[in-house]
């Protein structure tokens, strides 16, 4: 899959994650945008380790594979940069 391929499958799915996940987030569009395509990443691998098949095109397992990358990394933001005291 190209670059900008994965790229638009990454902005879908930080969309899609943030509309599952919603809340206050510093960074916007940006950061969503990010998350999401570092998730697609990240989904890509947790996939290709599970069954041997990572993001194979804009199949429905990609997608998904996608945003789950993307609520974990989320996830893992959220955690990271909660509220300060």
């Amino acid at each position: 899959m190209g670059i900008i391929a994965w790229i638009v499958l990454g902005l879908i799915a930080g969309a899609i994650a943030k509309a599952i996940m919603p809340g206050r987030d510093p960074g916007g569009f940006i950061v969503t945008a990010l998350i999401g395509i570092v998730g697609a990443f990240i989904g890509g691998f947790i996939g290709n380790m599970i069954t041997g098949a990572g993001l194979n095109g804009f199949s429905l397992w990609s997608i998904l594979l996608a945003i789950v990358g993307s609520l974990l990394l989320l996830w893992i933001y959220r955690l990271t940069t909660g509220r300060r005291v």
